[in-house]
């Protein structure tokens, strides 16, 4: 846009424009804790740093394994699956609910479970509580499961084992128990 002689033009003000770190462009920042010199060593956490670690160690135990699946999806299934278990258990939820996602002996170990009532807070006591989930791979389209739940002052654990189902590979709980 080009000014003729005699209007106006329009100023308008814009904002300072402000580096998100202090200091000048390229500088960096002064952190907490100063780095240590090149090549000296650092213990943190139990890690010697600076070392090459010990590869000599095998992490896993030796033989035939199963390559291990993303961990997130399955520790959620587990966490999810324990929750709504947990629910039916107390009941909190109707253990109708979880039909499409038992085999047909699982669902009647639940049902008898549940009339049980092995999880049902007493009178003026809050309700169960997951705390921690433990999972583990066994094998290829299998997960163990053992969720610690407390009821009052109590612990109790719920363990259940999920499985693939073959055709349809939607996960299925083929057997459940409390301690």
């Amino acid at each position: 846009m080009v000014d003729s002689p005699g209007s106006t033009a329009l100023t308008v003000l814009l904002p300072e424009i402000r580096p998100l770190l202090p200091g000048a462009p390229g500088v960096r920042c002064a952190t907490r804790r100063p780095a240590p010199p090149p090549g000296a060593l650092t213990a943190r956490l139990g890690r010697v740093h600076g070392q090459r670690p010990d590869r000599s160690r095998a992490r896993r135990p030796a033989g035939p394994h199963c390559p291990a699946p993303p961990r997130g999806d399955l520790n959620g299934l587990a966490t999810r699956f324990a929750l709504r278990l947990v629910e039916v258990l107390s009941g909190a939820r109707p253990a109708g609910q979880l039909s499409r996602h038992t085999t047909h002996t699982a669902y009647g170990e639940l049902t008898r479970l549940v009339h049980r009532g092995t999880l049902r807070a007493g009178a003026g006591q809050a309700g169960p509580v997951v705390r921690r989930v433990y999972d583990s791979v066994p094998a290829p389209g299998v997960l163990e499961v053992c969720a610690r739940v407390e009821l009052g002052a109590r612990s109790r654990m719920v363990v259940f084992r999920l499985e693939r189902h073959p055709r349809s590979q939607q996960w299925q709980c083929a057997a459940l128990d409390t301690r």
